[in-house]
C-alpha cells in the first residue's frame, strides 16, 4: 500500500465519520476498525462505504462476507481500493 493512499484513507475516515480528537497517526493500519480499534459501528460502515463509492468509484455489496473482511482494518480497506478503484 502506498503511504499516500493510507493517509488519504485515514483522513477520509476521520472526515466522513467526523471523528473529533482523532488524527491520522492515531489510526493503526493493522488495528480493527470496528468494535475494538477505532470502535466503529454498522452506521459508520454504511457512511464509509458510501464515501468509498463516491471517492473511488468502488462498488460494494453490504451483505457480502468479502465486504466485511475488507473493512477489517485500514490495510484491508487500502487493498480493496487498490484492487477496485476506477482509474
Amino acid at each position: 500500500m502506498t503511504h499516500s493512499l493510507e493517509l488519504e484513507l485515514k483522513q477520509m475516515i476521520i472526515d466522513t465519520l467526523e471523528l473529533e480528537d482523532v488524527t491520522p497517526d492515531d489510526i493503526d493500519p493493522d488495528a480493527p476498525l470496528f468494535v475494538e480499534g477505532l470502535g466503529l459501528d454498522s452506521i459508520d460502515a454504511l457512511e464509509l462505504g458510501l464515501a468509498l463509492q463516491k471517492h473511488y468509484g468502488i462498488k460494494l455489496d453490504a451483505e457480502s462476507d468479502d465486504t466485511r473482511q475488507h473493512f477489517a482494518s485500514l490495510n484491508h480497506l487500502a487493498a480493496l481500493v487498490e484492487a477496485r478503484r476506477v482509474k
